[in-house]
Parts: structure tokens; sequence; C-alpha cells
């Protein structure tokens, strides 16, 4: 959902926006609705592309219509760079909204693999993300 200026980019079938496919991952499975890939799948054409935060609205309508409805949300961002944790403020906001929770329920936390690995050699973010539903 929010754009962050480096020399690297992402490559994914949709935006391939690391946190929000988190997020949509945890609240699909708290909800026992499964996992992006299987809705969202990157053989679809339909799905080239798309913005994560589309993606994101189409799992809440999921959500709701199973009766959940999101309390909050942590995710934790793992990349060697760029740094992350200026990049929360305009996170939150952006999410805020389509969670249908205040931005102070939203949780955003960063760390770096210490150079280890195929994430400290800056082959790419890794996200993981919890939440907690409740019926709606």
């Amino acid at each position: 959902g929010v754009e962050i200026p480096h020399n690297k980019g992402l490559l994914g079938h949709s935006d391939a926006d690391v946190l929000v496919h988190a997020i949509c991952d945890a609240l699909l499975g708290a909800a026992g609705l499964g996992d992006i890939g299987t809705h969202f799948p990157d053989t679809d054409p339909r799905y080239s592309g798309i913005s994560s935060l589309r993606l994101l609205e189409q799992v809440m309508g999921m959500v709701k219509e199973a009766g959940w409805r999101p309390v909050n949300v942590d995710c934790v961002l793992i990349a060697q760079s760029p740094k992350l944790g200026p990049h929360f403020p305009r996170m939150r906001d952006a999410l805020s909204p389509l969670l249908a929770i205040p931005p102070d329920l939203i949780g955003h936390e960063a760390t770096t693999p210490e150079r280890m690995g195929a994430l400290g050699r800056e082959e790419g973010i890794a996200a993981l993300c919890t939440c907690l539903i409740e019926t709606a």
C-alpha cells in the first residue's frame, strides 16, 4: 500500500506488497478461509499487477461474510534494507480504513537478518503477521 523508494524492487504476480499479503494470509487463516494463493492464484490473469490493497478489500469481504471482524493486526517485516520503520505511520494510515480498526491497533516491527541468508543478501523481504478476530 505504501511505495518505499529503494534501488531494488520486488517482483510478484500482483504488486508484490509483502506486508499486505501477510495480513491477507493472517486474516484468511484466522477465519478458516484458506490462504491468499487459493483465492488469488498467480495463474489467474485477473490478479496480474493488482494492488494488494484491492486484494485486502476482497479478503475483508470474505472475512465479514464468514461472520468475523479483525480486532488487531501485528506484523514483523524482515529486510536487510531499506529501513522500514520510518514508513510505518503511512502504512498504518493506509491499512486502518481497510481493516476497519484504529491505526494504533496495527502493530509493525522491523528487523534485519544481520546479513544472513537470502534476506541478508537483499534478495527479498519477508513479513510475518498475526491477527485477532472476533465474531462480527
